[in-house]
């Protein structure tokens, strides 16, 4: 039996006729990308971050970004010291007080509250986009770090307590993935163009933020945050461009059952 990209009986698709929806629902992205200039953004950012990451880990493997991410954790001490900072005694408290809103005990709390305020609303695609995208970065975060296994910075330089390998940063990532899903699930939300970079830019600059205080507090090089930024940014853009398809494909049928 030969299938033909048309709609078929459920009990009809086989494994050909499945591999012809993938290629219609790829072909549907691209085509909605040439309209809509949030999934154009989307496919960018997914591209741009996965290019990000795997230069950044070539770098790291072949030992060359050592010499940059020593220059900077040195640059942000004083005189060499490794455990004096750079900057004001509030500014020390500020980094860790960050810090602390890329950890998976906050971000654990914000996507509870996030996931029952979008439940509340009916939103179930948002809530579980959401949800899974969170989950499934800590997967991605933590497999990427057992395979490159790098040791962060010497203990002389922390000012926090940190466990497991370095490569990416944890904290970078996940703050990405979810502040940036949050910033983008808030635009929807409105109508206003400038309601909408709001949301999405108050989430690039928490993101960037937590990042930042990674580094400052010794417990990251910068390339871990680089990295965590790109393929934080990219998973991201990948999971909401996931829910862009099934949406798209259950608002049809849903049109249909009612008619």
């Amino acid at each position: 039996m030969r299938f033909e990209c048309r709609s078929v009986p459920v009990t009809a698709i086989s494994h050909e006729g499945a591999r012809c929806l993938y290629r219609l629902d790829v072909r549907r992205l691209f085509a909605a990308a040439g309209r809509e200039i949030g999934v154009a953004s989307a496919l960018l950012i997914v591209a741009l971050g996965a290019w990000g990451f795997v230069g950044i880990a070539d770098e790291v493997v072949e030992g060359e970004a050592h010499a940059l991410d020593l220059a900077v954790l040195q640059a942000l001490r004083v005189g060499g010291q490794p455990n004096a900072l750079v900057g004001p005694e509030w500014l020390h408290v500020a980094a860790v007080d960050i810090t602390a809103l890329g950890s998976v005990a906050v971000l654990t709390l914000l996507i509870l509250a996030a996931f029952a305020l979008l439940g509340s609303l009916k939103r179930w695609t948002e809530a579980w986009l959401l949800a899974l995208g969170a989950l499934s970065g800590v997967t991605v975060s933590q497999s990427l770090k057992a395979v490159f296994g790098r040791e962060r910075p010497d203990e002389a330089y922390r000012v926090v307590e940190a466990v497991n390998a370095s490569f990416p940063s944890g904290h970078a990532m996940l703050s990405a993935v979810v502040f940036l899903t949050l910033g983008v699930l808030a635009a929807r939300f409105s109508e206003r163009r400038r309601v909408k970079i709001l949301a999405v830019s108050a989430a690039v600059v928490v993101s960037l933020l937590v990042g930042a205080s990674r580094v400052y507090l010794g417990v990251h090089w910068v390339s871990d945050v680089l990295a965590g930024w790109s393929v934080g940014a990219a998973w991201a853009m990948l999971c909401w461009l996931v829910a862009y398809l099934v949406e798209r494909r259950i608002k049809p049928s849903s049109a249909s059952d009612a008619t």
